[in-house]
């Protein structure tokens, strides 16, 4: 797999939530905190307004226009932002199996959205190195998202037999299209791995690790998959990515590490080999050292909250 699939695999984003939002006239609506969920909505009809906590400015959403919330924060949205907020849930019933929610007697405005959840301790690790606010607006990105959009719209207003699971699958696809969308915008300035991907040189040695975490790389064996000199392809590492080349495959044999020790029953002795480790306490140190626990504490489930040092800082 490449980089961004192996991460997303890892963080096991599940939807958990997909419907259609029709609105006449004018309206406002406040929706509270996500707990750490992801949420993304595309604008089929009309257009509205976006305000997310924490931001200073509101975003204009104009028919086409899709967003990616990644922070969980509370948001709103709105015709008119100067119009007071209703929460959300007066507007929306408090569990419902998707379909389309009408508000105003509906027909001026049309929004398809979908709510994640990431499973795993580590969603940080993406959710930290987005904006509050993905605006995908350009024509060329839009078309990329379109059918994913038309087609979930048709399964939320017509339901039919295996609808849940279509709609489940399409909501993956709008999720991974955005962040797609995002990265494809040649992104300056960000640090951590995500903005790594964007550089073609980097995203290639991320990517050499990813696909063989168990291999004994050197800095130098990196640094010709990048075409560059030891020192050079060092610094550009740590500048784009914001850890050293070597720290940055240590997370990452642990991050699968740790999945392994949830869902599976591999000995601790197994996972150190597979990830390159000639003995079980080498691993376990490097371990520790990561995961602020032993192995054996995050497999029983005693993992604390964890964000991997350096991504906090990338931030």
């Amino acid at each position: 797999m490449d980089p961004l699939s192996d991460v997303l695999s890892l963080l096991k984003p599940r939807n958990y939530m997909s419907a259609g939002f029709d609105a006449g006239g004018e309206w406002s609506i406040q929706f509270p905190d996500q707990q750490q969920s992801i949420k993304t909505g595309a604008v089929v009809s009309g257009r509205c307004w976006l305000s997310v906590e924490g931001v200073a400015d509101a975003v204009r959403l104009e028919t086409g226009d899709s967003f990616l919330l990644p922070s969980g924060r509370p948001f709103r949205l709105a015709s008119d932002i100067s119009l007071a907020p209703v929460e959300a849930v007066r507007i929306f019933p408090p569990a419902r199996a998707g379909g389309v929610v009408t508000h105003n007697g509906g027909g001026d405005f049309f929004l398809v959205s979908s709510r994640f959840a990431l499973g795993g301790n580590h969603a940080g690790i993406l959710l930290r190195m987005l904006p509050a606010i993905v605006h995908i607006r350009k024509e060329s990105d839009q078309s990329a998202l379109r059918w994913s959009v038309e087609r979930m719209m048709q399964e939320l207003r017509e339901p039919q037999p295996g609808g849940f699971l279509v709609i489940q699958h399409l909501a993956h696809m709008m999720l991974v299209q955005a962040l797609r969308l995002y990265l494809s915008e040649g992104l300056k300035g960000g640090i951590g791995w995500l903005f790594a991907l964007a550089d073609k040189q980097i995203g290639t040695v991320i990517s050499a690790m990813h696909d063989n975490p168990a291999h004994g790389w050197t800095l130098q064996e990196l640094a010709e998959r990048a075409g560059m000199s030891r020192s050079t392809f060092a610094l550009r590492f740590k500048e784009t990515v914001g850890a050293s080349p070597m720290d940055y495959l240590t997370r990452w044999r642990m991050l699968l590490a740790g999945d392994r020790l949830t869902n599976s029953s591999d000995p601790v002795a197994v996972i150190a080999l597979s990830l390159g480790y000639e003995s079980e306490s080498a691993f376990s140190t490097a371990f520790k050292r990561v995961m602020n626990c032993s192995p054996r504490q995050y497999g029983r489930g005693r993992a604390p909250s964890f964000v991997p040092r350096n991504e906090a800082e990338a931030a």
